[in-house]
């Protein structure tokens, strides 16, 4: 539904912009969320880009397209600009998508840029890029609510309405010490129902889930995730209270990683496609690419070796492709779901031997079923028994081995501290294929006596 309604956007703003409509495309620009807007990028011209950009009143909205952009697109977008613009929307934005973007611009013009913002705007986002991009701190937003332990509660709702009025997560009142060290945690509900000369202290939350500055983004994620809350409090190593990562954050990281994993996993990198250019693309596959090849030539050679058997028997190569293309489906399967759980937190290194035996027992099942299906097949278009029991048996070995491969594999590589998602799809895949044409030549010229 959303796809539908993105892709009539696009329609209607690239005709517009043809016709010259300026009237109507103000008028579907004041309407329409930038987030949605940005959705229309990156099939415009760059002279499309601004004149669309150039309608959007909204300092604030230009700062939401910013942050939606992809790196490609941002980047060749703000060049055309001039650097006062620029500086204008990014201090209308929070500090932890200010760090993001200018993270992404060339250090001299981040530098110049830095720079021209304001002195307390700059100096939290030079803070912010101290840290590397994919962690706690690299994400957090240096602009919350603390207050001190032995602060009444009267005195805390002043504070927020006068201090705290612009703060992007104001559902958490955060309680440190006085050397600023997180000590409590309150809710807003907490706060008003509580009697006004009651101090902090007495009433706040003290088991605290919190982060430390250098933990990776995904495993934030994941706390925020499974305590159901809205923000979670980054420390340093002294536990002193520096920033928060929001929940708005989390989906984006959640999104990022989903579809990283997935990209990975296909072998084509960490980008969609449209934001890369050819020979960048190009590079990215052609290692992946190469890893499959060898994989074929090697199976090449494993045919080669057993050519005097199919020179005899021809038929035996009509069962190749069901053979491998079974072995590959169910181990892309397996590879897919290990892959996942890892990632998501559900499976975990130290379950290794009970994953592999549920694998295992499936992909069994699975082959023997698919072996005697195949099998039955094979006997009845050439009515030879010993023929249809080496399908059979070459299906089920090939199903169970490649359900085993795609569950060993990114186990092991997480074992090691190698990301798993590289496990699936070229590797996985041409191993099964190998071990598939072998299992299927060694049985038959050992049952047909060839």
């Amino acid at each position: 539904m959303q796809g539908d309604r993105n892709k009539i956007l696009v329609d209607s703003i690239k005709r517009l912009l043809r016709r010259g409509a300026i009237s109507h495309l103000l008028n579907i620009v004041d309407k329409t969320h930038a987030a949605d807007l940005s959705a229309v990028f990156p099939s415009l011209s760059l002279s499309d880009q601004h004149k669309l950009f150039e309608m959007i009143k909204d300092t604030e909205q230009k700062g939401v397209l910013f942050s939606e952009l992809e790196e490609d697109i941002f980047l060749n977008f703000v060049e055309g600009m001039e650097l006062d613009e620029i500086v204008e929307i990014l201090e209308s934005m929070p500090t932890d998508d200010v760090a993001d973007l200018i993270g992404r611009l060339p250090d001299e013009m981040s530098d110049t840029i830095l720079e021209k913002m304001k002195k307390e705007g700059s100096e939290e986002v030079e803070g912010l890029l101290r840290y590397d991009d994919d962690t706690a701190g690299g994400i957090m937003i240096p602009d919350f609510i603390a207050l001190r332990e032995d602060t009444t509660t009267k005195r805390a709702i002043e504070s927020l309405q006068k201090e705290h009025q612009d703060v992007e997560m104001p559902f958490y009142l955060y309680v440190v010490d006085e050397y600023g060290k997180l000590t409590g945690v309150s809710s807003l509900r907490q706060l008003v129902v509580v009697p006004p000369e009651t101090m902090l202290k007495d009433f706040m939350t003290t088991d605290v889930f919190s982060v430390q500055t250098d933990m990776d983004q995904e495993e934030v994620a994941k706390i925020v995730a499974r305590y159901d809350i809205l923000a979670v409090p980054v420390v340093d190593e002294t536990n002193r209270l520096v920033g928060i990562v929001t929940v708005d954050d989390v989906i984006d990281i959640f999104r990022q990683e989903a579809t990283e994993d997935m990209l990975k996993m296909a072998g084509v990198g960490e980008e969609f496609i449209e934001t890369k250019s050819v020979f960048k693309s190009i590079r990215t596959r052609i290692p992946w690419l190469f890893a499959s090849c060898i994989g074929g030539i090697i199976a090449s050679f494993i045919i080669g070796y057993f050519q005097a058997s199919l020179s005899k028997m021809a038929y035996l190569a009509a069962f190749i492709p069901i053979i491998m293309g079974m072995g590959g489906n169910i181990g892309i399967q397996s590879s897919t779901i290990t892959v996942r759980g890892l990632a998501t937190g559900r499976l975990h290194i130290r379950d290794i031997w009970s994953v592999l035996y549920k694998q295992l027992a499936v992909g069994c099942i699975l082959g023997i079923v698919y072996g005697l299906l195949i099998g039955a097949v094979a006997q009845i278009q050439y009515n030879m028994v010993m023929l249809a029991i080496s399908v059979a048996i070459a299906v089920s070995c090939s199903m169970t081995m490649a359900a085993l491969s795609g569950t060993l594999v990114p186990m092991v590589l997480a074992r090691i501290n190698i990301d798993p998602a590289v496990a699936s799809g070229p590797f996985v895949t041409t191993a099964i294929d190998i071990i598939s044409v072998s299992f299927y030549f060694i049985i038959a010229t050992a049952l047909l006596g060839i």
